[in-house]
């Protein structure tokens, strides 16, 4: 998977950092990386917000046109993302949308899906994953990896397949010792970087809390030149502490192919 997943990740919830000096909690929502950059560390309040939602086709609309109509005039609003063809329904499309600014979902996107002939398409809510790109602390350029490297990732000409999937993790996990964390997601981290390195599998990850309806705590997305890996990266996760000791629930899980990709 992508380079990201190479260093151990920082456990999710940073503590607060304590008290103002009038007893009222101060509260960080920058992120932030302990790597230096021109010898200083960072930190920024900015980070990607990506959407992905699916429908599918009516009968009487062809959906490879409607891929094409969709992406038309997306382009035309000035919209960004990419489109993928579900796997799984010959009739289904999927539609990735990102943006720094949240209210592009709605100002952007939103008013074209209201347009004929896309008001025709069938929501189907179980695959709606909304998250936010998020710091695990080790960054060596932080900007880098909020802001262009899960574009780069879904973009990718050579990478057209992408796995999709939210998962929650146990309230036990989140009671562990910081360390015991780390050591569980470095696990992880190992796994990811064979994959990455190999050229089989990158990677898009989300922080999706108090943001997904299900109540899942992250959005991870699996980007591929083929299907097959992206299907074994998940099966050999199964094997890892994490996964099958502390996670509550994953999926559904979406599984397409882009068909389109924003100007």
């Amino acid at each position: 998977m992508s380079d990201d997943t190479t260093r151990e990740e920082r456990p999710q919830g940073r503590p607060m950092p304590g008290t103002d000096g009038h007893g009222t909690h101060s509260i960080d929502i920058l992120e932030r990386s302990h790597t230096l950059r021109d010898g200083e560390p960072q930190a920024m309040n900015r980070r990607l917000f990506m959407q992905l939602t699916a429908y599918r086709c009516p009968a009487e609309h062809h959906p490879k046109r409607m891929a094409e109509a969709l992406g038309a005039a997306l382009d035309a609003a000035s919209a960004v993302g990419v489109l993928y063809e579900d796997v799984s329904d010959p009739l289904g499309l999927a539609l990735l949308t990102w943006s720094e600014d949240p209210t592009d979902f709605v100002d952007r996107v939103r008013p074209v899906l209201a347009e004929a002939p896309f008001r025709s398409l069938i929501f189907r809510p179980e695959f709606t994953m909304l998250g936010r790109t998020y710091a695990t602390g080790y960054e060596d350029r932080l900007d880098f990896w909020l802001l262009e490297k899960p574009v780069n990732t879904v973009r990718n000409p050579e990478t057209p397949w992408a796995v999709w999937y939210p998962l929650r993790r146990t309230g036990e996990f989140s009671r562990l010792p910081p360390k015991d964390q780390g050591g569980i997601l470095r696990e992880h981290a190992v796994i990811g970087r064979a994959y990455g390195e190999a050229g089989l599998a990158s990677d898009v990850r989300l922080a999706c809390h108090g943001l997904d309806p299900h109540d899942n705590d992250f959005v991870i997305g699996l980007i591929g030149k083929e299907l097959h890996p992206l299907s074994h990266v998940v099966q050999t996760m199964r094997k890892t502490r994490q996964t099958s000791e502390f996670i509550e629930n994953m999926g559904p899980f979406f599984v397409g192919r882009r068909v389109w990709t924003s100007r």
